[in-house]
């Protein structure tokens, strides 16, 4: 099974509010970059990735918890995130029965945290290419 099949699997088998808040985030996420890619880690859990780890999620009793996974260095202008605040890394948004999922500001994150990411993955193929430079002058 496919991860994509997968976290169909996980939202067909939550039995109430829940399935339908999760199933819009996951829209909300997908339609923010088509580069983004669906992956199932950690023993089950719905993971977002583009150029690293966007954020994971699960359907909690009571809730539907999406955690970024550098969430603390993201601008959230709209103040989506709700939980995990007191975190050096992670920020998360927990949605709540009768919250509405807010697509325009939960996709500019997303589009943070892939901007995020992309910064990280230059920075450290930069911090390679000195490495390998040295190393190659050293084998001449």
């Amino acid at each position: 099974m496919t991860p994509s099949e997968q976290i169909d699997a996980l939202i067909a088998g939550i039995p109430d509010w829940r399935a339908e808040t999760f199933a819009n985030v996951r829209k909300t996420i997908l339609a923010a970059d088509k580069a983004i890619v669906e992956e199932w880690k950690w023993m089950g859990s719905p993971v977002w990735e583009c150029d690293g780890i966007i954020a994971v999620a699960n359907a909690h009793k009571g809730k539907v918890k999406l955690t970024f996974q550098y969430g603390a260095s993201l601008p959230d202008p709209d103040g989506l995130f709700n939980a995990g605040l007191e975190g050096n890394a992670r920020r998360a948004i927990d949605f709540f029965e009768g919250d509405k999922v807010n697509a325009r500001a939960l996709k500019a994150l997303i589009r943070a945290a892939i901007e995020f990411n992309q910064l990280r993955k230059a920075e450290k193929q930069a911090k390679k290419a000195p490495a390998a430079k040295t190393a190659r002058k050293a084998d001449a």
